[in-house]
């Protein structure tokens, strides 16, 4: 399933043109990433996209009265108990490889904390994060991506109160397979390449 069809899916399910911008934004960081460490970026962007494929649906459950910021973040995060699991069901269903769907069951970090050793899961939970965080910068740039660099990522990481549902610590993970500095700058630049679709100029 390449780009276009996974986008085709995520839209089958997501109708939150926030929560869209949001799972673009994880595939490009997370594609961003794959070339970065040589692995396989078509893989990585399409497990980035459809992530929180099961977002809306779960969204209805008694389990989870929360939902999501402007960012796609998780606002309720304590009941999130059937996130990724949800999602993997629906992807199997429509012939994604099992590998890839068990990678989203398991990016519920409020289940799977502590439990992540394999590259793209690690860099699946600081891509998910570090999205809204890129975001939000630009946003306070009147939308301009082009204006955010690595230095304002760094800068606004450390204000706890900016973009505060994005979790630094998830990004932290990030550390032992890419250095920070570095993957602030390999995050920003796959979201450039997108930052038409994302509505950033």
């Amino acid at each position: 399933m390449d780009k276009t069809a996974s986008l085709a899916l995520l839209r089958t399910h997501i109708h939150d043109e926030h929560l869209v911008r949001h799972c673009r934004a994880t595939g490009a960081i997370m594609k961003s990433a794959a070339r970065h460490l040589r692995e396989d970026d078509a893989a990585w962007e399409r497990i980035g996209i459809l992530h929180d494929i099961d977002f809306e649906q779960i969204h209805g459950d008694s389990k989870n009265p929360g939902g999501s910021s402007r960012f796609g973040i998780l606002t309720n995060p304590s009941y999130m108990q059937q996130h990724g699991a949800v999602g993997k069901e629906i992807l199997l269903l429509h012939g994604i490889d099992p590998d890839e769907a068990e990678i989203i069951r398991r990016h519920n970090h409020l289940l799977f904390n502590g439990s992540y050793t394999r590259p793209v899961e690690i860099v699946l939970q600081a891509a998910d994060s570090i999205s809204g965080l890129i975001t939000a910068c630009a946003l306070v740039k009147g939308g301009h991506l082009s204006d955010v660099s690595v230095k304002t990522i760094t800068r606004k990481a450390k204000e706890k109160s900016f973009a505060a549902g994005c979790d630094r610590d998830r990004i932290a993970l990030i550390a032992p397979v890419i250095p920070l500095p570095e993957f602030y700058g390999i995050a920003l630049s796959g979201m450039m390449e997108i930052r038409g679709e994302l509505e950033l100029s």
